[in-house]
């Protein structure tokens, strides 16, 4: 069984020292109206908030998912605010910067980069590209349409074993063209360009209690532009790929979104 963390107040604190003290009628450590005990009562309390400021720092400041006192201490020793982020954030968003770069390992695959944008608010889908050639390719509109699977492969792909997406990025749907599943004819630095596909912007309603906003500092609502997503993957990408970034689908998202 794990330990369990007592507060104890200064009434404990009181009857404890009071337990310290000498036996005898010069030591009326027994009524409440004698000027000793009313004078260890008034010690102790202070003992008694003492104790509750540690509870404070072991219980939640030393959490990294709910501390709030002691953030910019975590924010400082991990490299944050993050440069990216020019934007104020709300206390929720800091806490979650945190974790985020706590526990981050690292990683160049897409799921890796999609992952990323949803811990900041944002929905993506990546694409990537590789220029034709002969033997695997074929000439003419090799686009397909949806079958209704989900993923859904087929062999005249650009790579079989690569779900067929459209030109969102998003898987497609049943009767829907697929996207150019190639760069068509141009050079082999074709592939070494992906294009990031933002879908819905990002909103951030205020909040209260921990992890929420602050009276007079966050507004109601702030509608998050990428500015921060563009900045984070350009700084994480792979080093000899460029990233090209495609608002085209930008769709506004629920505006009652993350409302109670």
């Amino acid at each position: 069984m794990s330990d369990r963390h007592l507060r104890r107040s200064g009434d404990d604190y009181r009857d404890a020292f009071l337990e310290l003290l000498p036996q005898g009628q010069a030591w009326p450590k027994h009524t409440m109206d004698s000027v000793l005990w009313q004078v260890c009562d008034g010690l102790c309390d202070y003992w008694g908030f003492v104790d509750s400021r540690a509870a404070d720092l072991l219980e939640q400041e030393s959490a990294p998912r709910i501390t709030q006192e002691l953030l910019p201490d975590w924010e400082r020793n991990w490299g944050l605010p993050d440069p990216c982020y020019s934007a104020p954030q709300t206390i929720g968003e800091r806490q979650r910067a945190l974790v985020m770069r706590m526990t981050l390992l690292g990683a160049q695959s897409r799921q890796f980069y999609i992952d990323v944008a949803a811990e900041i608010g944002y929905s993506i889908t990546i694409s990537e590209y590789r220029p034709f050639m002969v033997g695997l390719d074929r000439c003419g509109d090799n686009r397909v349409y949806g079958d209704g699977s989900v993923p859904m492969f087929s062999p005249t792909w650009f790579w079989p074993y690569a779900p067929i997406v459209n030109p969102n990025g998003e898987p497609v749907g049943d009767g829907e063209l697929s996207e150019w599943p190639n760069y068509g004819l141009g050079p082999p630095e074709n592939r070494f360009y992906w294009t990031v596909h933002v879908h819905k912007t990002s909103l951030t309603w205020f909040r209260v209690g921990a992890g929420g906003g602050q009276t007079g500092i966050d507004p109601h609502l702030r509608i998050g532009h990428a500015e921060d997503l563009e900045c984070i993957l350009q700084r994480w990408k792979p080093a000899h790929t460029e990233i090209i970034f495609d608002y085209s689908g930008l769709t506004p998202d629920d505006p009652m979104a993350g409302t109670p």
